[in-house]
């Protein structure tokens, strides 16, 4: 069982930056592949970024993300810290959602998209950004 709380969601103008962490609680942290969710009002939850459990974040091997925010986003974990991060920068309005953290066990390490595939899931953060 793992808990999960997100944090420093917040309002901020097109083009800023805001990060997001997702503190877990209880043991084997570095056993879960971690990934960052979003859902706007009227829509469905989407996948946004994933890490795999090695920590690694600068190859696809070991993280993923979604087309709409390639380039603008960054996730990176620390196992030490038991802590998940998410570097929003040049964030535009249509990011504008709660934010979810997700943990997922799979034996093979993969990073999934879809939100089924993850067993574990925090109470999301506000990140609203205005134009």
């Amino acid at each position: 069982q793992v808990q999960l709380v997100e944090s420093g969601g917040g309002l901020v103008q097109a083009g800023g930056s805001l990060r997001l962490s997702c503190a877990a609680s209880g043991r084997s942290f570095s056993n879960y592949v971690m990934g960052w969710f979003r859902q706007a009002p009227g829509k469905e939850r989407e996948f946004v970024a994933g890490i795999s459990r090695g920590g690694r974040s600068t190859s696809y091997a070991d993280s993923h993300y979604a087309d709409s925010v390639k380039g603008r986003f960054t996730i990176s974990r620390d196992n030490d810290k038991n802590t998940v991060y998410l570097q929003m920068n040049s964030l535009k309005p249509e990011d504008t959602a709660v934010y979810y953290c997700a943990a997922r066990i799979t034996i093979l390490g993969d990073i999934s998209t879809t939100t089924t595939r993850y067993d574990y899931w925090g109470q999301g953060t506000q990140v609203t950004v205005s134009s």
